[in-house]
């Protein structure tokens, strides 16, 4: 392949997916940890917990790979002349808004680790639903290239 990648980027190609695979796990686990969290007492030793897990889940898993994703992908996209292309565009501002919901859902979990459960367990539920939605799409738009 052609660009300052060269010969290494398929390989930065392949580590740019597995890293998307760790983040979208982690965060098709995030909110349903909050569901789970949300609904025990606060304070319990059940509460802890939960806060303790989110916690981990974030800052080894989802945060990182985040992180790897967006420079592995912005290589990858300046290495072929990706943001010349339609349905890339389409592809930034779904990862970009993804990434506003991440930030969102981390914001979420200092929230109920304080003791607040500020939203309720019906709308958390559908909160949940995203990753998928957003998975759908950008392989839809990366695949397909519909325009």
């Amino acid at each position: 392949m052609a660009g300052f990648l060269g010969e290494s980027y398929l390989w930065v190609k392949a580590a740019h997916i597995i890293f998307v695979i760790f983040w979208m796990a982690g965060m098709f686990m995030l909110p349903r940890f909050y569901v789970y969290h949300q609904e025990c007492a606060v304070g319990s030793e059940e509460d802890r917990k939960w806060a303790e897990r989110e916690r981990r889940l974030t800052k080894i898993i989802i945060n990182p790979s985040m992180i790897i994703v967006w420079v592995l992908g912005i290589a990858l996209a300046l290495n072929v002349d990706a943001f010349s292309m339609h349905w890339f565009h389409l592809k930034f501002l779904v990862v970009l808004l993804f990434s506003g919901f991440h930030g969102w859902a981390v914001g979420y979990g200092r929230k109920l680790a304080r003791g607040e459960r500020p939203m309720s367990d019906r709308r958390l539920r559908m909160m949940n639903e995203i990753p998928g939605i957003t998975v759908a799409i950008v392989v839809i738009l990366v695949i397909v290239r519909p325009f």
